[in-house]
């Protein structure tokens, strides 16, 4: 029986889930606050380049990300490059782009180098990532690689991506970051590939639009979401910027916090559920350079206290021509919503960022930089806390009709395109089935085996 379907927000998740519903004879509506469609993966434009205002790489073995991109005619025009990756241990930056490179590097002691390759390899063996879930990844870490090479490395990276949440964080975590590095292997590729669309996400999201505007999907921008209530005949009233409408299903695809404040219907204490979900936001300032730094797509960054999380070169990857010839470089911080980072102006932000770069490239000089913007989002992703799969609120809500999916739904996965789009392939085809809608805990690694 065809049904009047909402789905709000209009990021990659949100996009997916209209993709898979209106092929099965519904009409569907998609809500999307700001201006132009993506969330986290959106375009915007530095000085006069345009291109993504986070940094994002496919990987080779990325099958339902680039299923999707097969079926809206982009995946043939893919680039795929092998890149370079730095670190810097606090007073050299050294190149690790190769097994013998790593061997080399002085930061860590062979043993200890011997070790943290072993932890990664480990834990791509292992499979029962309910255990991991309820260890600490400190302990997990220190048993593997020791306690020289947590404090030298580890310890670093998770402060850098978690801030001080990596205390509560399960050893999960990591486990599902090596599990997407070793995908390749898994799927029987030779190596793993990057790969970028010609045009960043602009172009594919312009091409998604188009693809589900021929599916008779409407898409309506700038048109915020601000309350959702139950109709007196069981139907749902969806208000926005732009009105009322009433519908037989919405799906919210917003970060639990947010989707607290606009989902009135939900009683008082499912609602508090969602806002306690502890996020991580992200403050990333992009630079438009007239040259470039060392051609490396990562820079890892330990050895002394820095301002941003990494240094990603993204013309390392990207062909500098798909830029104007410029050089685009990402300086990400991962904190939460509280922080100050948040209340800090640009201008304020390039006062600490750049001596920081500068550090690491001192020959970086100010006319070098043509350009700099921040973004910020307060909920990029959910903090993985010991037990997380127990605590996540179910996508099925109490008000019949009203499905919850977002970021938070992910569990013991990493925050990726490729998984966002699986998230939504799974609830699309459970809704449509007429099946409750579940969490998936670690239903990825049988996806994953399967690539």
């Amino acid at each position: 029986m065809s049904e009047r379907w909402a789905v709000v927000g209009g990021g990659m998740l949100g996009l997916t889930l209209a993709l898979r519903t209106a092929p099965a004879g519904h009409e569907v509506v998609l809500y999307e606050a700001a201006d132009e469609l993506g969330g986290l993966a959106s375009a915007w434009r530095i000085g006069d380049v345009t291109w993504d205002r986070h940094y994002h790489v496919t990987l080779l073995s990325d099958s339902a990300y680039r299923n999707v991109l097969r079926e809206i005619g982009l995946d043939d025009s893919m680039r795929w490059v092998e890149t370079r990756t730095g670190f810097f241990d606090g007073r050299r930056l050294y190149s690790i782009s190769s097994s013998v490179e790593y061997l080399k590097l002085p930061a860590l002691s062979l043993v200890d180098k011997l070790r943290v390759g072993y932890t990664i390899w480990h834990g791509s063996r292992l499979r029962d990532w309910r255990t991991l879930e309820r260890t600490p990844v400190e302990d997990w870490l220190v048993s593997l690689s020791g306690r020289s090479a947590f404090e030298a490395l580890w310890r670093p990276l998770l402060e850098a991506k978690l801030g001080e949440g990596w205390r509560d964080t399960s050893a999960a975590f990591l486990w599902a970051t090596i599990q997407r590095l070793y995908a390749a292997r898994r799927t029987g590729l030779k190596k793993e590939m990057f790969g970028y669309a010609p045009g960043g996400y602009a172009a594919v999201l312009a091409r998604f639009a188009d693809h589900l505007r021929s599916l008779g999907v409407s898409i309506r921008l700038s048109d915020p979401v601000a309350a959702i209530d139950r109709e007196a005949d069981a139907g749902l009233r969806v208000g926005s910027r732009s009105g009322e409408d009433v519908f037989d299903r919405v799906v919210v695809t917003s970060a639990p916090p947010v989707a607290a404040r606009f989902t009135t219907c939900l009683p008082e204490a499912e609602r508090a559920r969602l806002a306690a979900v502890r996020y991580q936001g992200i403050v990333c300032a992009s630079l438009v350079l007239s040259r470039p730094l060392e051609g490396y797509y990562l820079t890892y960054l330990t050895g002394r206290k820095m301002p941003f999380t990494a240094i990603v070169e993204m013309t390392g990857l990207v062909d500098a021509a798909e830029v104007g010839g410029r050089h685009l470089v990402y300086l990400p911080r991962y904190v939460e919503a509280s922080d100050r980072y948040f209340r800090m102006s640009d201008d304020e932000i390039r006062a600490e960022f750049l001596p920081a770069l500068r550090v690491v490239h001192p020959d970086v000089r100010d006319e070098d930089i043509l350009a700099f913007r921040v973004s910020r989002v307060p909920q990029v992703f959910p903090v993985p806390v010991l037990g997380y799969s127990e605590q996540v609120a179910p996508r099925d809500t109490s008000v019949p009709g009203l499905h919850l999916v977002s970021s938070a739904n992910i569990v013991n996965g990493t925050l990726n395109v490729n998984e966002t789009v699986q998230l939504a392939e799974r609830t699309a085809s459970e809704l449509l089935r007429g099946e409750p809608v579940r969490s998936h805990p670690r239903a990825l690694v049988g996806e994953r085996s399967e690539a």
